[in-house]
């Protein structure tokens, strides 16, 4: 669809998370090894508390639904969604740098689209808005790393 308002893209983004959450919480629970285990749940919880962050934007008392309610033109497909809807649906398996892996290049790319849709806005308030959800997804996959490679030992 060639016109969106930013709210149809913060539920996409809200659903994504929902996936990718199911997705490592399938895994975990096939899973033989614990720490893969281990991995895995703690990469649910944080796509589930990534889920609810943006779910809350909707419903935390702040006016948010000027930004949300924007209208902005994209001449083909958002330039991140359909390969990231191919990775919500991969099976994570392997191992812990496996879904690291997994992890980080799916944040990377809504990193990435939330940055052009921050140099396309049309007003500050919703270059601003973009902007923060850039940000938000650097520091994820800071935290993601980090966490990961305490439990590979590193």
């Amino acid at each position: 669809m060639r016109y969106n308002q930013i709210k149809d893209l913060v539920e996409w983004a809200a659903g994504f998370h929902a996936r990718m959450a199911r997705q490592y919480s399938d895994a975990a629970d096939n899973a033989d090894d614990e720490r893969l285990q281990m991995a895995l749940t703690y990469l649910a919880s944080r796509e589930l508390k990534m889920k609810t962050g943006l779910e809350d934007l909707f419903h935390d008392g702040s006016d948010h639904s000027k930004v949300l309610e924007t209208w902005f033109d994209e001449s083909g497909e958002f330039p991140e969604p359909p390969e990231l809807d191919l990775l919500a649906e991969q099976t994570v398996t392997g191992s812990i740098e496996d879904a690291m892996k997994t992890a980080t290049t799916a944040h990377q790319r809504l990193q990435s689209m939330y940055e052009h849709r921050a140099l396309r806005a049309r007003i500050e308030p919703e270059a601003e808005f973009f902007d923060s959800l850039a940000v938000g997804h650097h520091a994820e996959i800071r935290h993601i790393v980090a966490s990961m490679e305490e439990l590979l030992g590193i």
